[in-house]
Order: structure tokens, then C-alpha cells, then sequence
């Protein structure tokens, strides 16, 4: 029979994994009598868990939360993994700080065969590079407060910080007015590495993305409401969509062409992101790809470094005549610390 602690811990992981356990299959899963589940149980209550007893032919148990964090008691997998989980989410997510943290707490009351094992396990999470600078630390309590809104169905006041944007003007100025938004929320995501509160504008009458990191939620929170149906149905469809520069009704791109490239399907698929390759013949492959703007797909399929044909449409056609021109330009502008002559 196992040592009453390792006994415990089963139990515990059991009653974490269903949401009721009867005792008779309990004591199957773990080997011994239903006087010995009985016992069990009350020594996880005197540790603090709250388990109540579930009333029915059989008797029943189930793991409640309770008003107080009891001890936490993890098995070596299960520890290892939390391990690994807090190690990759936090680049992830903008929360590298806290993770670590948490991790380091974790560390300190492990066993020292668990140490160990995590001291010898490093895993180094690569976060996707958002289009200036380092993914921005979250506010966890920006997060909690957005959440309960979130929960309950309350309209938001919060003041937004919109992302730098260089004027056609002046490359060098920046919009960064702060403005107050009210909205409905109705989606917390994380997407290439932030997060973004997907809602819809109370002022403006249409659906909005915003970065958490760049919200100041405002107390109190508005009235409650009845949330509208998200265009498509589908958060990860929508984001997409929006990002590419549509409506968020469909995820493809808006401007989306067909090219043949003079170099095998094998060579080209790895870098295609979403492309679609087809092979045509040992050295020959076509090419499916989107963009937000005509010219940006162009420059896009330019960098293969091969021989292009266009299948369409002749949108794309006519940007790969203004990049061409564009780059001929450039080829005869030399400035003055450039100039070969004496």
C-alpha cells in the first residue's frame, strides 16, 4: 500500500480531474478500501481543503473552492509541467515578470529531486516580434479589471493611449492623443504576443481592438448589457480579419494573388507564412498569397530572389510595374555621402 502522503496526493489529483468521485471509485482507482477514502478525506479536510459529500445511492465526493488558499499539492509531472508552463507563458504574454515570480516561488518549496529536474530543464520561449520594439509588460490588475467587466456584462470607461504612428508629413511625429472610449466588452485575447480587448465602441458604433497594455480602466464601471453577436462568430477569425485589413467578417486578406516562381515548391513553403503552394514541375511552383495592400503582396513574393510570372489579377501586375519603377529610381539616386566621384 502507498505511504499516506503519496496516498493523499493521488487523491487529491483525482478529485481535481472530475467533478464528482464516488467513493467505491475512488478506493478502485487508488487501491484500497472505502474506510481508508473516508479517513483520507478528512485529513484533506484538516489540511483545508474543502471537500463536500455528495449524496446519492453510492455517496459521492467533491473538491470545492474554498474561502483560503490550503497547501498545494502537486505530483512530479504535474509540478514539472507548471514549471514549463510559467517558463513559455510569460514572454508570451507580456507577463514574463509575474511568471517569474511565480516560478521562483514554486522552486522554493519543491523537493530537491524536483529542483533538480527544473534547474536542468531550460526552455527558452521566443515570443513573436511585435512591429516596434520588445513585447510591453501587462498590468495583472488591468487584466483582473477588464475580466470582471468581462464577467459581468459592464460597460467600460478607460482612457487609450493609441499606438505611435508616423505621419506622412513627418516621418519623426507620432499620434499618441489619449482619448476616452466607452465600450462593451466582449473578448480577451492574446494574439502575436499582446493582448487586446476586442469590444464594441459605445461612441463610435462599430466593433474596435485595443491593446491592454495602452487601456487605464476607469472606476465605476457602466451599466450591464446584452451582448451583440461578434461578426463571424469566431474571435480568432475575426482578429484575424481585422488585422489584415477587412471587416472581421472573413479572415482573408483584401488583397489576395496568384504568381508562378521559377524555383521548386520544397524551397518556397517554408517561407510562405500563409501562402498556398502548389508544385508544378521540379523547378517551377505556384504561389497563393494575401496582403493588406496590393504594392505590400508584391514586395511580399519579390523577396523569393527568382522569376516571377503573374497569373493575376491585374492589380497585382500593375504593382509589380510601380515597384519596378520605384527600384529603377532608386537605382539612379546616389546622395552626396554616396557619390563614387571625387
Amino acid at each position: 500500500m502507498q505511504k499516506t502522503s503519496s496516498r493523499l496526493l493521488a487523491l487529491l489529483s483525482l478529485l481535481q480531474t472530475h467533478r464528482n468521485w464516488s467513493g467505491q471509485d475512488l478506493a478502485r482507482r487508488l487501491d484500497i478500501t472505502s474506510r481508508t477514502v473516508r479517513r483520507d478525506i478528512d485529513r484533506l479536510r484538516e489540511l483545508g481543503y474543502l471537500i463536500t459529500t455528495v449524496k446519492g445511492p453510492d455517496g459521492g465526493y467533491r473538491l470545492e473552492a474554498g474561502s483560503h488558499m490550503p497547501p498545494m499539492l502537486f505530483d512530479d509531472d504535474q509540478a514539472v509541467a507548471l514549471a514549463v508552463a510559467l517558463q513559455t507563458a510569460g514572454a508570451d504574454t507580456g507577463l514574463a515578470d509575474d511568471a517569474a515570480r511565480a516560478l521562483a516561488t514554486l522552486r522554493q518549496v519543491m523537493p530537491s529531486r524536483l529542483r533538480h529536474r527544473i534547474d536542468l530543464l531550460r526552455v527558452t520561449a521566443v515570443p513573436p516580434s511585435p512591429a516596434a520594439g520588445d513585447t510591453p509588460q501587462v498590468d495583472t490588475r488591468v487584466l483582473l479589471d477588464l475580466s470582471r467587466a468581462l464577467r459581468a456584462r459592464e460597460e467600460l470607461r478607460f482612457d487609450h493611449t493609441p499606438v505611435p504612428r508616423a505621419s506622412a508629413a513627418d516621418p519623426r511625429s507620432v499620434d499618441s492623443v489619449v482619448t476616452l472610449r466607452r465600450v462593451q466588452p466582449h473578448h480577451l485575447v492574446t494574439w502575436h504576443g499582446l493582448w487586446y480587448l476586442v469590444a464594441w465602441d459605445l461612441d463610435r458604433q462599430d466593433w474596435r481592438t485595443f491593446r491592454v497594455d495602452r487601456v487605464r480602466p476607469r472606476t465605476p464601471t457602466g451599466p450591464r448589457f446584452v451582448p451583440r453577436a461578434l461578426p463571424g462568430g469566431d474571435v480568432s477569425a475575426f482578429l484575424a480579419g481585422r488585422f489584415r485589413g477587412g471587416d472581421g467578417t472573413v479572415a482573408e486578406w483584401p488583397c489576395q494573388g496568384q504568381v508562378v516562381l521559377h524555383l521548386p515548391a520544397a524551397d518556397i513553403a517554408p517561407f510562405a507564412r500563409d501562402g498556398i503552394v502548389e508544385e508544378l514541375g521540379p523547378h517551377r511552383c505556384r504561389l497563393t498569397l494575401g496582403s493588406w495592400s496590393w504594392t505590400g503582396l508584391a514586395a511580399a513574393i519579390g523577396r523569393f530572389g527568382t522569376d516571377i510570372d503573374v497569373i493575376g489579377p491585374p492589380p497585382l501586375a500593375s504593382a509589380f510595374a510601380d515597384l519596378a519603377a520605384r527600384f529603377a529610381r532608386a537605382a539612379r539616386t546616389t546622395g552626396p555621402e554616396m557619390d563614387p566621384t571625387p
